[in-house]
């Protein structure tokens, strides 16, 4: 007798990985840095295998371990969940792809193991470096906080050509994901360009009206109207005028400034304006605060959890939080332990 085959259909299983992350605070001066976790980077050193950038971490939330005598706030910020910045890494990440595949088309053999599109959440990121990330550390048996040795974690590039007449090699650059480029020299003594200023430069803009109103369409008057099709409906003409002018004179242009639209002061915007760019909301975006204070209970503080593209958390205090640990809780998915996706599928 043949063995009747069974509906239940095995799961695959989840590659075990540490899920929550211990990160110790710097005792900063208030406002004079904003230190960055890279978790892409925490998860390749807890876990002994390489984790790329370019992944939208789940997070289930963080909890801020200090004590009574730090009265202050933890901000945590990360890099905008927007359509510009989902298309702004892909076409900054094919494009840095491409630079790498024509160079190494007739020397393929030399390509980096680990070659992977790194960069800095903004100018701040980018001033401290990489060096600066705040890494993951484990307790002792004596109790003392180990942090991990860092491997090799470097900053991707672009070489851009020169095309005027100057002489020398061609310039590189470094890559910010908010801002506007070229914010000056980092850690590493180069400059950066904006994936999302980049992205907003290199697209084409929408008409400034939009729809572009045909003239005629007013002309609703008189024995030899142009837009007959309005003017058959005509009972009173002044009513049909009214409504014809209203319609072609509000709601034609985007609800967002762009290039040479009107900017409602008799000018027009001279420059495109995506959020996370140079010129509109040209920061993180803030995702949580934990504020410790006189009634704080247990020296425990609590963030929500969220997704965080690229892996990049950066942290403000205010005032300096002596002696605290941040603990990220991760959540467990088919993304080699984790749940996550990559930045192509953001």
């Amino acid at each position: 007798m043949a063995k009747k085959k069974s509906g239940y259909k095995r799961m695959k299983k989840i590659e075990p990985a540490e899920m929550d992350l211990l990160i110790r605070l710097p005792n900063l001066v208030t406002g004079a840095e904003r230190p960055t976790i890279d978790l892409s980077q925490c998860a390749s050193l807890v876990n002994r295998r390489f984790y790329r950038q370019g992944i939208n971490w789940a997070v289930s939330g963080f909890t801020l371990h200090t004590n009574s005598q730090n009265l202050g706030t933890v901000t945590i910020s990360r890099l905008p969940s927007t359509w510009t910045m989902s298309n702004a890494w892909e076409k900054g990440f094919r494009a840095w792809q491409r630079m790498n595949n024509e160079a190494l088309e007739e020397n393929e053999s030399i390509r980096p193991r680990f070659l992977d599109f790194k960069i800095y959440a903004n100018d701040a990121h980018h001033t401290l470096g990489f060096g600066a990330n705040l890494l993951p550390f484990v307790f002792d048996s004596v109790g003392a906080q180990v942090t991990a040795t860092p491997g090799e974690w470097e900053a991707s590039k672009v070489i851009i050509p020169r095309t005027d007449s100057t002489t020398g090699i061609p310039a590189p650059r470094e890559l910010i994901a908010v801002g506007g480029s070229y914010p000056g020299a980092g850690d590493s003594g180069l400059n950066a360009v904006s994936l999302i200023e980049g992205y907003a430069s290199s697209r084409g803009l929408p008409n400034v009206l939009d729809p572009n109103t045909p003239t005629d369409a007013t002309d609703t008057s008189g024995v030899a109207p142009e837009n007959w099709m309005a003017a058959l409906f005509n009972e009173g003409i002044e009513q049909t005028e009214e409504v014809i002018e209203d319609l072609t004179t509000e709601n034609n242009i985007a609800p967002y400034p762009f290039e040479n639209g009107d900017d409602g002061a008799g000018g027009t915007y001279t420059d495109t304006m995506y959020p996370g760019g140079a010129n509109q909301l040209n920061g993180l975006v803030f995702h949580d605060r934990m504020s410790s204070t006189t009634t704080t209970i247990s020296g425990k503080l609590h963030a929500k959890g969220g997704t965080f593209p690229c892996g990049l958390i950066q942290l403000n205090y205010a005032p300096e939080m002596t002696q605290s640990i941040l603990q990220v809780h991760l959540v467990p998915g088919n993304h080699r332990g984790y749940l996550c996706e990559p930045m192509t599928d953001m």
